[in-house]
C-alpha cells in the first residue's frame, strides 16, 4: 500500500464518513450510499449538464463545484437551478450568500431541496 502522502499527492482524498480515500475522479457505482432524491438530483444534473458520465458515478459528498469534485461553474448552477426550480419549486438565486454551502455537494444539495421544496 501506497503512503498517504503519495495518495494525497495525486489528488486523492480522504472521507472521514466513510472512512476510505477516494479520488474525485474516480468511476464508481455510489448509488449505495445515495438517497432516492439524491440518485433523481443525481439524474438531473447529468441531464441538464450533458455530462460525459452516468448518475451512479457522482458521489454524495464529493465537491459539485471547483476542480476538485464535478466541477461545474456558475454557469451550470444556474442551469442546475432551473431544473430544479422546474421539478421541486425551489428558487435558488444567483445572489444568495449560501450557494457555495447549497452546491458543496449532492448531499447538501439534496438537504436544501428537502427542506425548501414545494413540489
Amino acid at each position: 500500500m501506497l503512503p498517504a502522502e503519495v495518495l494525497f499527492g495525486y489528488g486523492w482524498k480522504y472521507s472521514p464518513e466513510t472512512q476510505f480515500a477516494y479520488h474525485p475522479h474516480m468511476n464508481t457505482n455510489t448509488d449505495i450510499n445515495k438517497t432516492a432524491l439524491e440518485q433523481e438530483l443525481a439524474q438531473h444534473i447529468v441531464t441538464a449538464l450533458n455530462l460525459d458520465i452516468g448518475p451512479k458515478e457522482i458521489d454524495p459528498l464529493a465537491p459539485l463545484y471547483g476542480d476538485d469534485g464535478l466541477g461545474i461553474d456558475s454557469i451550470d448552477v444556474l442551469e442546475i437551478s432551473l431544473v430544479l426550480t422546474k421539478h421541486y419549486g425551489v428558487q435558488l438565486r444567483s445572489d444568495d450568500e449560501n450557494n457555495a454551502a447549497i452546491f458543496a455537494s449532492l448531499r447538501n444539495l439534496a438537504e436544501h431541496i428537502q427542506q425548501n421544496r414545494t413540489k
